[in-house]
């Protein structure tokens, strides 16, 4: 077997969890995205209602989720912020009634630490952090405080003005160097390295080219021995490709989502998890073994 295969294999340690056990990547782990926006690019504004979201969560627990990403802010190319107490007002709520009734963690999506703050209060236990804790200097001091697992994302920019003519000398190289950065940096303020899960940035601030160039370099990600995720799912450098609009693209994003698999993904962050979930059971299945 090629080191390559070797490092693929390698599970990284486990994310320890705040309420007790952990995370561990002994087979890969699928992220369901629960949007609590009017206006995400997939799904805005189906769980704007805090029950209709904490039904559509334990659907997702149901459908095999490991864990549930909760956000409150869009962050589809073009869209503006939202402010912390309306991410607040949104996810808060559904957060405290999906911790009681289910054990699965919860993972806030947001770039604000005080959203972050009230998000772990209500009973969120991961922070999903698309700015990799840049956008807002209160981010890292609470993970070191808090001793939340985090996952760093990669982007270009804010969300509002990310896709205006992204470009970069060598996309793999920069985004690695970019997050090993904040990696280091989150380190010397306390944060334990262990508990940093890294995430590319698929279509955050990426051309097509780019996006699939980061894909095919994910064992370079890998080898770095962070956890690993990816999130494709219904984007549109999958209609791009296939020609399909963000409502028909579960076949498109079957076939990234394997792919990242394969390539050595530890999380997929997916919308549709109990349609997708054979196609991941096959990926890491051929990835890690039966």
């Amino acid at each position: 077997m090629s080191s390559d295969a070797r490092a693929r294999l390698a599970a990284p340690a486990p994310l320890v969890l705040p309420r007790g056990g952990t995370l561990d990547f002994t087979r890969v782990r699928v992220m369901g995205v629960l949007n609590v926006t009017p206006d995400s690019f997939s799904d805005g504004g189906r769980y704007l209602d805090s029950e209709a979201a904490v039904a559509r969560g334990l659907a997702l627990v149901e459908a095999g989720a490991d864990v549930l990403d909760v956000g409150g802010e869009s962050t589809r190319p073009g869209s503006a912020p939202v402010a912390a107490a309306e991410q607040i007002r949104r996810i808060a709520p559904v957060i405290e009634k999906l911790a009681v009734r289910t054990a699965v963690p919860i993972s806030i999506d947001t770039t604000s630490a005080e959203v972050a703050r009230a998000a772990l209060a209500a009973g969120g236990q991961i922070v999903n952090d698309i700015s990799a804790f840049r956008f807002d200097s209160g981010m890292i001091p609470l993970l070191a405080e808090s001793g939340v697992p985090a996952v760093a994302m990669h982007t270009l920019a804010p969300p509002s003005t990310m896709q205006d003519d992204p470009r970069y000398l060598d996309v793999v190289g920069q985004v690695i160097a970019h997050l090993l950065e904040r990696v280091e940096r989150c380190v010397a303020a306390g944060v334990v390295r262990s508990q940093i899960a890294l995430d590319p940035g698929i279509g955050f601030g990426k051309t097509l080219a780019h996006n699939l160039a980061l894909i095919r370099a994910l064992p370079e990600l890998v080898a770095l021995g962070h956890a690993v995720l990816v999130g494709t799912s219904r984007k549109s450098f999958l209609g791009r490709i296939t020609g399909r609009p963000v409502d028909e693209r579960e076949m498109a994003t079957a076939g990234s989502v394997a792919a990242s698999i394969v390539l050595g993904a530890h999380i997929v962050r997916v919308h549709d998890v109990a349609g997708l979930r054979d196609a991941i059971a096959v990926a890491d299945a051929i990835a890690r073994g039966a």
